[in-house]
């Protein structure tokens, strides 16, 4: 049986159990919840990785806007969001993955109560540049029932 080979990495390894950290506000939008897995402090800022819910409904969404990044992908874990990519309404659903190119401009205008997804993108510090008009009329959000 051969030895584990050793590589050389200035990265760390991490671990985070779900009672190890909370959702909280305070991140990129106020009307979501996030949660930090770890994955920035362990890779230095190279990556980061965090989950996203709903914490309160549609208004106006994200707005239009791209992000300076390396890569960035979202995978939906529960519920949906309808995001336009640059002039194309899409339905991401629990279980979808989509890789959003460095530069897109996007707009996530709507999303279910449940919605949950896990965002990982690179570097960890990337800037969201706002885009003043985008390529495309946005629709209307559907209302959360009370």
């Amino acid at each position: 049986m051969n030895a584990p080979v050793k590589f050389k990495s200035d990265t760390d390894f991490s671990h985070v159990k779900p009672a190890d950290t909370q959702f909280l506000p305070g991140g990129l939008r106020d009307f979501f919840l996030y949660r930090d897995l770890g994955v920035a402090k362990a890779t230095k800022g190279k990556v980061i990785a965090h989950l996203v819910k709903a914490n309160k409904p549609p208004v106006d969404g994200t707005g239009w806007h791209y992000h300076v990044a390396e890569f960035q992908i979202v995978i939906m874990n529960k519920g949906w969001a309808k995001f336009m990519y640059e002039d194309k309404v899409t339905l991401v659903e629990a279980g979808d993955v989509v890789h959003q190119m460095p530069g897109i401009a996007h707009y996530l205008f709507d999303y279910s109560p449940d919605m949950e997804y896990l965002e990982i993108v690179g570097p960890a510090d990337f800037e969201t540049v706002p885009v003043a008009k985008g390529p495309a009329d946005v629709p209307g959000v559907t209302p959360w029932k009370s």
